[in-house]
């Protein structure tokens, strides 16, 4: 008998348990920063080297940050799920935890690449260095998708969640697309889970709020999937 599929949409807040400052505080910043000038590809274009020395700093933040049970339970799904994550997140906690198939959005903090995308180099928690050039010689940049830059993997993770049984999405405010578009993709037949602190504002009901910090609602939804079983 084949496994359940089990797909987690992850974002921000299972991540914030760790340490890991949430991507939009409700400031509108982001460690300080407007979110359009570290995170959007004009805010490259306007001023590379603040961009460089941010995402240094982020560097240099993960790599003093460990995996909470949150990332360790998902983790642990995969002994009795065929598991899929997607995470909006940059930080390399699923991969840590243990997860074995995990779709990073938004790219990954730990990888460099050139311009175009089409060269991507594991730095692992190094710093990149300002006026590096890659292989073509474009500038070396963080490999993060921005805002005004493509999704590349949208459409492999939409494919993985059109196939799931259990869609479980955590630490995320449903507000940034198009991830957020993600959840409209479930089948109908599956069972939806939403876990988080502050349930956002979604239309639909077929969805289970857990309504928990992301490390409590992963223990309950353990609870109540074993229940379900």
């Amino acid at each position: 008998m084949s496994k359940k599929k089990v797909v987690f949409l992850t974002g921000a807040g299972i991540s914030a348990e760790s340490g890991i400052s949430t991507f939009r505080d409700s400031d509108g910043l982001w460690e300080n920063h407007n979110v359009e000038d570290v995170a959007s590809i004009d805010g490259w274009y306007r001023n590379p080297d603040l961009v460089i020395d941010f995402y240094n700093e982020r560097r240099r933040q993960l790599k003093n940050c460990i995996p909470n049970k949150a990332h360790l339970i998902v983790a642990e799904f995969e002994k009795d799920f065929d598991v899929t994550v997607v995470t909006q997140n940059v930080d390399n906690l699923h991969e840590r935890a243990g997860s074995s198939k995990i779709i990073h959005l938004h790219g990954e903090l730990t990888k460099a690449c050139n311009e175009s995308k089409t060269f991507v180099t594991d730095i692992g928690y190094n710093d990149i260095s300002k006026g590096s050039r890659a292989a073509d010689g474009s500038k070396l940049r963080p490999f993060i998708v921005w805002f005004g830059e493509a999704v590349p993997l949208l459409e492999t993770a939409i494919h993985e969640i059109e196939k799931c049984n259990i869609l479980v999405i955590i630490g995320t405010s449903l507000a940034v697309y198009p991830a957020a578009g993600l959840v409209h993709y479930a089948p109908k037949h599956s069972e939806i889970y939403l876990i988080d602190p502050k349930i956002p504002n979604v239309s639909s009901s077929n969805i289970f709020f857990i309504e928990e910090k992301a490390t409590v609602g992963m223990e309950k939804l353990v609870d109540i999937i074993k229940k379900n079983d």
